[in-house]
């Protein structure tokens, strides 16, 4: 008699996920499932849903039916700070970083969830991988290009030593030059075993980067597949790489 095939569980997975902000239906029947080690992106229009799913991760909003599962377990009603510490942290979208402190007091931030056990030697690695960062370390942040502000909001996201990171929009916007260098910095950051779920208005950007991808419509997801083959897509390509 054969074995039963081993099922992987998901890292992340929403499944069925319905989300309200008060009477209005935010999200749909989502159902999106993330494996640990990969890149997925979540593409779609301006006021999609695309943000709502992953602030649904931190219950901002609760979902109000369906099930958020990290490792099979749910965590729809869980509080935030006890997501954050299960080794998921977000980027943001429009960095969100705290202005009036320096560079290495946002970092110090970052550590919140895990405490400063690891501080010197994360800060460290920061500063190796955001070379800026090193050289801005006492300046007020705030002060900083748009460019540099997002590289310090990975890095502090990065301090909590994550197992997923979750990016909110990170070249919303930059100059393309800057975008090119996020970019290539999300491919180190997975190279370093994290497993990163990016929600991308960029779809040619986010659909080179990622191993597969999610279209959302309206709250609900539309499309889903191998990233290369959306690339290929004519409908994503009429409607979200502006080719035809």
């Amino acid at each position: 008699m054969s074995q039963p095939l081993d099922v992987k569980v998901p890292l992340l997975e929403f499944s069925d996920v319905h989300a309200h902000y008060g009477p209005v239906e935010a999200l749909r029947a989502v159902n999106v499932h993330i494996h640990e080690g990969e890149i997925v992106s979540l593409i779609g229009a301006n006021g999609a849903g695309k943000t709502t799913l992953l602030s649904s991760i931190f219950g901002a909003p609760r979902a109000s039916s369906g099930r958020i599962l990290h490792r099979g377990e749910d965590i729809s009603q869980a509080p935030t700070n006890r997501i954050s510490r299960r080794g998921i942290a977000l980027v943001p979208e429009g960095r969100q970083i705290y202005q009036e402190m320096t560079v290495e007091e946002n970092m110090m931030m970052g550590t919140t969830p895990i405490g400063m056990d690891h501080f010197a030697e994360d800060r460290a690695a920061m500063f190796e991988l955001f070379p800026r960062l090193k050289e801005r370390r006492n300046q007020m942040a705030g002060t900083m290009s748009g460019g540099e502000q997002q590289m310090l909001a990975i890095a502090r996201a990065m301090m909590a030593r994550p197992e997923l990171i979750l990016f909110d929009e990170p070249s919303l916007g930059l100059a393309p030059l800057v975008v090119k260098r996020v970019f290539e910095v999300l491919s180190e950051i997975a190279a370093m075993g994290k497993t990163i779920f990016l929600v991308e208005q960029n779809a040619n950007h986010a659909l080179r980067l990622s191993q597969r991808a999610y279209v959302m419509v309206n709250g609900k997801i539309h499309l889903s597949g191998e990233s290369a083959a959306l690339l290929d897509n004519e409908d994503v390509r009429k409607a979200y790489l502006g080719l035809h």
